[in-house]
């Protein structure tokens, strides 16, 4: 019978485990589980930054019935997300297939759009390539492509912050590249003895094995991509006419822009957490129908 260690502990290997303990369980109480709870309370009132009362389910209401910009923002974030993560996910694996052999140096430049991540100087730089007088429209005209303001075309603005968040796939094609070096490479010895080509061994032997790097890439990107913020509130300000108006964003202004409606600023944000939770939800329950483990044979 396995011994039980922590049931052998003494008092003073206890005490000094929960001292070292200590500072990680007063941070989740005080950043993670305080905020949590007291969100969710607030949900449920009409306060504002001074006082403020329940209210029941009228947030709730209120932003399925009477707020249009809330039920916008919504679209827009799904659309970013859902078009944004697996075309950022596709090219990310396509850069990891060539550099998996790459020298470091490449690797490391491919990485650096997504160590600076989505800051302001990215946003503000992505805001310039686009201006009428932006490089974009300079080019657009050796073409006789009339110059715009791009940025202020409702039909082109949301690309736009797609192709941004699309280019900061660095931190994806390095977990890419981690798991196609845990491919053993016999499968592919094996299947090129068979007569199988590339594309066959692509379909074949790297999607399953790595099909649970891709779970883990798509889960992460997705929750970024739901919780998009900066690229709209820097480089269109959610314009025009809301078309890149994020749901961050939206609580955003209703706090600061909005009287500072933190009730109701806090509803939309448990909504926008199920959202997310719910989304997350279905690529785990449909994993078992295309992720593989090599454990489970």
């Amino acid at each position: 019978m396995k011994k039980n260690y922590f049931a052998s502990m003494t008092f003073k290997e206890e005490a000094a485990a929960y001292t070292f303990l200590l500072p990680w369980i007063i941070g989740m109480l005080v950043f993670f589980a305080y905020p949590f709870i007291t969100s969710l309370v607030l949900a449920f009132t009409n306060s504002r930054l001074m006082g403020g009362s329940f209210n029941g389910l009228d947030n709730f209401v209120r932003m399925f019935t009477r707020d249009r910009n809330f039920i916008k923002s919504l679209q827009v974030t799904t659309r970013y997300a859902l078009v944004g993560v697996p075309l950022k996910l596709a090219f990310a694996l396509l850069l990891a297939l060539i550099l998996k052999k790459g020298a470091t140096f490449y690797r490391t430049a491919y990485y650096i759009p997504s160590l600076i991540g989505s800051s302001v100087a990215v946003a503000l730089m992505w805001k310039q390539l686009f201006a009428k007088e932006g490089i974009v429209s300079q080019f657009a005209g050796l073409f006789g492509i009339t110059p715009k303001a791009w940025l202020g075309e409702p039909a082109y603005a949301l690309n736009i912050l797609i192709i941004l968040a699309v280019w900061q796939f660095g931190s994806s094609m390095v977990i890419f590249i981690a798991g196609l070096k845990n491919i053993p490479n016999e499968l592919y010895e094996a299947a090129k003895i068979d007569g199988a080509g590339p594309l066959r061994c692509f379909g074949a032997i790297t999607l399953p094995m790595l099909s649970s790097v891709i779970q883990f890439n798509l889960v992460l990107q997705l929750i970024g991509g739901f919780q998009a913020f900066t690229q709209g509130y820097v480089i269109t300000h959610g314009g025009p006419i809301n078309e890149t108006l994020f749901t961050v964003q939206h609580i955003y202004m209703e706090v600061f822009n909005g009287g500072m409606r933190i009730g109701y600023s806090s509803a939309m944000s448990w909504v926008l957490f199920l959202l997310i939770a719910g989304i997350t939800g279905i690529v785990f329950a449909t994993s078992k129908f295309w992720v593989f483990y090599a454990n489970e044979g």
